[in-house]
């Protein structure tokens, strides 16, 4: 993984003494260091790096057509130049020139035209005439999609699974976090952090790097910020720039290696800067921007050509400002930038010409959706002229589908969208794609035809300039479902199965379990028949056969299960408990003698109760009455006899109120038309 240039040269510093080398601490701390592992944006040892291809169509050409590297090449498209390799630029050679001016120029360039698609074709082809039918062919870029996902494979293939964040930017751009990789080998390189911080305090200060001068091989240096030496020792970004720098070396390598493709990178602490480097040096080149040689690397820049400040946004503080570099804008304060630009551009720019960026490296690097489009010259005037493009766009859109895995259902599109511009009116219609069932070409073609069907039917259509068609909504697919075939038995291993044998029993009635859900059993109170258990033995009659005890044992009982609302844990159960002889002639026991101050005897079971618990003990009975309906409701009061005085009409009386405090409309004598009084009881 490393690469074969040591990482750093012997230190100057080993003839220091130990207690001064002890004394050198680092400007990071031990929380920096963590943070570091987890690749957080707001740490300051962050590493981010971004590969770009090298004129990447006229590489992918180059390598399809076997030539070498210093063949002067470019990528046609119809009558224009869309991509030229660096050899061929050496002639002065860029996009804008036309293919005879190249040839002028150049008269041993290789002009091939991208692939096209034409009606009737099942896949994308190379044509050497595909620019003079550009009324009948659309272009296809399959070829560089297919080589992109190679190049992106072979880079998640050589980095470590756990630890790799990868975020495809574009066909030929890909950004790499490789801040938790690099601290992996940070610790395995040196012992001096791997420890615990001192006193388990994260803010204590890390140890300087045991060197002081390090070697970046064949990187592109950016030279430092004014204040900043090259003497100076370097710290801990320093080291981690470095092992990141040997590890996009040996990626870049990887990539030559296998697929034969040069690309150039940039390595900085965020992504707007490792972009900005991947484009200082090309091509087959990395350039390092350290943390001290920020502001030196952009002051030397336009910021329109950082990323979004090259559209409208840029041309609009080149207004403001009257400048387009960075330089000048350094010294405009936040304040006035906020002021033109509002607060939140203002502030973001403020920061981002200071090189400051917390943008997270996103792994996704999955499409969200597919494209197929046309732009007509001279413009089609019929709907059999739109549907021979429709089945040209189906065409394309499904190879790829086929590409991203739709046949083995890894992933599916959920719409279908058709976009039609007619002069200076542009119109959309989209449907949602079936999930029911496979997606297939034909399928796809009759969605994209009805939708057509409704542009039309919505009138002025003809002539078309411009007709595209996109799938997207993606989802992965249902892995493992079975057919409900799956789960039946056919044929002999039918027969095979044994036959249950046929049974005539009844099933067994329900019981209901006697005692469970009783009010009882609610107020935590034992209930009849364990009253009963514990003061004797039920006979064959029916009839208990009282145990004789002490008074003093039945007392103390009867205030444990009392007071604990059932029989006391504390006591063991009646079968433990040592009993006397029955006596045969049912001998009721003598009630103890009542003490009026302390407690009473219940007259419904003859138990002991407390005073304190007299009320409790009378509405468990209450309770245990409702529960066995054996309580007669209670009867209405008797109707009280017709009053006059103002507080029945206020709410005292039977006409004044229906509820609690709440006066009818009509008082007491006040009855409205058609009514009467009740009569209760």
């Amino acid at each position: 993984m490393s690469s074969q240039v040591p990482p750093f040269a012997s230190s100057p510093s080993s003839t220091l003494s130990p207690s001064t080398r002890r004394k050198r601490r680092s400007k990071f701390t031990y929380k920096h260091l963590s943070t570091f592992s987890f690749s957080s944006t707001s740490s300051p040892l962050r590493v981010i790096a971004h590969i770009d291809l090298d004129a990447f169509y006229a590489q992918c050409e180059g390598v399809r057509l076997g030539l070498e590297p210093t063949v002067p090449l470019a990528v046609q498209q119809w009558q224009g130049l869309i991509a030229i390799n660096y050899p061929a630029r050496a002639f002065g050679l860029n996009r804008h020139v036309t293919i005879t001016e190249a040839k002028e120029k150049c008269p041993e360039i290789i002009c091939q035209h991208v692939a096209t698609w034409k009606e009737g074709d099942t896949e994308w082809s190379y044509s050497d005439d595909a620019f003079k039918e550009i009324a009948i062919r659309k272009v296809s870029l399959d070829p560089y999609r297919l080589e992109c996902r190679k190049i992106l494979a072979t880079i998640k293939g050589f980095l470590p699974a756990d630890k790799q964040k990868v975020e495809k930017a574009s066909i030929d751009e890909v950004f790499l976090d490789l801040s938790a990789q690099v601290h992996g080998i940070m610790l395995e390189r040196y012992a001096e952090i791997r420890g615990p911080p001192p006193y388990d305090d994260p803010s204590e200060a890390l140890p300087r790097p045991p060197t002081t001068a390090l070697d970046w091989a064949a990187d592109a240096l950016v030279d430092l910020d004014d204040k900043q030496s090259e003497e100076d020792d370097p710290d801990w970004d320093d080291i981690a720039m470095l092992i990141a720098s040997e590890i996009v070396r040996d990626v870049r390598k990887e990539i030559f290696d296998k697929l034969h493709y040069t690309c150039s990178a940039g390595l900085s602490r965020n992504k707007m800067l490792a972009k900005l480097g991947s484009a200082h040096k090309k091509p087959n080149s990395q350039t390092v921007v350290r943390n001290r040689a920020v502001q030196q690397f952009l002051s030397s820049y336009k910021f329109t050509k950082i990323r979004n400040l090259g559209g409208k946004l840029g041309d609009e503080v080149v207004a403001a400002f009257n400048t387009d570099t960075v330089s000048d804008l350094l010294p405009i304060p936040i304040g006035e930038l906020q002021k033109t630009l509002g607060d939140d551009t203002g502030a973001w720019l403020y920061n981002i010409i200071r090189g400051e960026d917390s943008s997270e490296v996103n792994p996704r690097t999955q499409i969200k959706s597919m494209l197929s489009a046309k732009s007509f010259r001279p413009s089609i005037n019929d709907f059999d002229a739109a549907c021979k493009w429709l089945r040209i766009f189906v065409a394309d859109i499904y190879s790829r589908l086929v590409d991203e895995g739709v046949l083995e259902n890894k992933r599916r599109p959920k719409t279908i969208s058709l976009h039609h511009r007619q002069g200076g009116q542009t119109r959309s219609r989209a449907c949602p794609i079936p999930m029911g069932k496979a997606i297939t070409q034909d399928g796809l073609f009759l969605l994209a035809k009805n939708l057509l069907s409704q542009v039309v039917v919505d009138g002025r259509a003809w002539p078309c300039a411009n007709l595209s068609l996109s799938v997207g909504g993606f989802e992965d697919g249902v892995q493992g479902n079975m057919g409900i075939g799956s789960f039946l038995v056919r044929g002999e291993q039918a027969k095979s199965l044994p036959v249950p044998a046929a049974t005539h029993e009844q099933p067994a009635a329900k019981r209901r379990r006697v005692g469970e859900g009783s009010i009882a059993k609610f107020f935590g109170m034992p209930s009849e028949e364990s009253r009963s258990s514990s003061i004797g033995d039920i006979d064959d009659d029916g009839e208990a056969a009282l145990l004789r005890t002490d008074s003093t044992d039945d007392l103390s009982a009867t205030h444990a299960r009392n007071a604990t609302g059932g029989d006391n844990p504390s006591m063991p159960p009646p079968s433990a408990q040592p009993s006397r002889p029955t006596t045969p002639d049912r001998v009721q026991p003598k009630p103890p003698e009542e003490d009026s101050d302390s407690a009473y005897t219940c007259s419904r079971c003859s138990d002991r109760i407390p005073q304190e618990q007299r009320l409790e003990h009378e509405d468990y009975h209450f309770a245990l009455d409702l529960s066995t309906q054996t309580v007669t409701p209670p009867q209405p009061p008797a109707a009280q006899p017709e009053t006059t005085d103002n507080s029945s009409r206020l709410g005292g009386g039977r006409g004044g109120s229906r509820g609690r405090g709440r006066p009818t409309k009509f008082g007491e004598g006040e009855r409205g038309k058609g009514q009467k009084r009740l009569a209760f009881g």
